[in-house]
């Protein structure tokens, strides 16, 4: 090649160098958001953008998601931070419904971070080209406001024939791949789901809450592996205990002397109300008893499944330690559902208790592991629970009183 050529084209690529180094200057980094939430100096305000994995639902008992415990796991790994977190998750929604409202829900919230996690809805109607090109615009847009992106792969799911694990495996990857090729951190939810089914496929199960929404055992995970992505620190959540407000829609309508309807299994359907009545003596409790006697475990979930069109203000669910199912898979999924069916399918309109069943009679030991094992499934739902603590000899009915009037301090 003729000298002088070779110097066009070393100039040439000199200025490519110089361009995209400087675009890459321009571009928010993900380290000036670490660095404000560790000096705590400047507030950081997140946006966490998605489906209804992302968005409150009944899986999670429609009080919090993975946006509300990440803002709890930077802070605990950031003490100083000052962190507003915004969720801007919408159930069926793909990355297409997600970039006709970015501008509404993210960009206009000003986020110096954007937390992505969509492609459980693209995986049924989205083609794989358009949701690699999607997620670009996305990461794009993002940027251009001044925002720093993080992107998520969503949580593997339960065998099933609308979303089959390969096809979601392949936009999981997709994810990664958007990820590399703009130089955005990724926190690889699906990778996490599925390192904890091969370890122990007890606990992953225990992360779902059905076949494809995981429950808020799962929500934490998706916590701890973008918190760990943000800020290359593990931080445990297993010890998050759920809201205090377990009875803030009974307290509230009994205190200002509203009727109040409850749905209730027996013998729950009797002392719940008295031990409300005992603090509210004047109260109007409407009670429907939520049919367990002789039912089986998926009987008592069909029931439950017309709850949502009643509209109560409480439900307690109390399944007895004799109900069983064909395997633990089954039970599983069945107990999920009988606590899905007790709240809303939005945010929380109504209080859910679910009480073990110790708490009514003495169990056998092979009861006892299977209420071991309905208490990991009920932490999924993010409410408290009634229990009988070790060696309390106490009637139930007092057992229920002592709760009530602690939820009421």
């Amino acid at each position: 090649m003729h000298p002088n050529r070779l110097l066009v084209v070393a100039l040439a690529c000199l200025a490519f160098s110089h361009k995209c180094g400087a675009e890459a200057q321009e571009a928010p980094r993900l380290a000036d958001v670490v660095a404000s939430l560790e000096s705590g100096e400047t507030a950081v305000r997140v946006v966490c953008f998605g489906d209804s994995i992302t968005g409150v639902y009944y899986h999670t008992g429609g009080r919090r998601a993975w946006c509300d415990m990440l803002g709890i796991a930077l802070g605990k790994i950031y003490p100083k931070a000052q962190i507003q977190m915004i969720n801007a998750g919408i159930s069926g929604h793909t990355t297409s419904q997600g970039l006709a409202r970015m501008e509404k829900d993210v960009i206009a919230h000003k986020p110096q971070l954007v937390v992505v996690m969509f492609g459980m809805n693209d995986v049924v109607r989205t083609e794989p080209k358009a949701f690699e090109s999607n997620l670009r615009t996305i990461v794009t847009r993002a940027r251009a406001s001044g925002a720093a992106v993080v992107l998520c792969t969503p949580n593997s799911v339960y065998p099933n024939e609308t979303r089959p694990m390969a096809r979601l495996a392949e936009f999981a990857d997709t994810v990664g791949d958007v990820a590399g090729d703009l130089s955005v951190r990724l926190a690889d939810c699906f990778a996490a789901y599925e390192d904890v089914r091969r370890e122990d496929v007890t606990r992953w199960r225990l992360l779902m809450s059905e076949t494809i929404h995981p429950g808020m055992n799962g929500h934490k995970l998706f916590a701890e592996v973008i918190a760990e992505s943000i800020s290359g620190q593990r931080v445990s959540l297993s010890g998050e205990e759920p809201p205090a407000d377990a009875l803030w829609f009974t307290l509230k309508r009994l205190g200002e002397k509203q009727p109040l309807d409850v749905i209730a299994m027996p013998p729950f359907d009797r002392i719940v109300p008295d031990a409300l009545r005992g603090l509210f003596p004047e109260a109007e409790i409407r009670v429907t008893t939520w049919p367990v006697e002789g039912q089986s475990l998926a009987a008592i979930e069909q029931w439950g499944r017309g709850i949502r069109k009643q509209r109560p203000h409480l439900v307690v669910v109390a399944v007895p330690a004799d109900r069983e199912a064909e395997d633990e898979e089954t039970f599983i999924r069945l107990y999920n559902w009988v606590l899905n069916w007790s709240v809303d399918f939005g945010r929380v309109q109504w209080d859910l208790v679910p009480i073990l069943p110790s708490v009514a009679r003495t169990l056998t030991d092979e009861e006892r592991q299977r209420e071991e094992l309905a208490r990991r499934i009920i932490t999924g739902m993010d409410t408290r629970w009634v229990q009988r603590p070790a060696g309390d000899v106490r009637p139930p009915a007092e057992i229920v009183s002592d709760w009530i009037a602690e939820q009421k301090r």
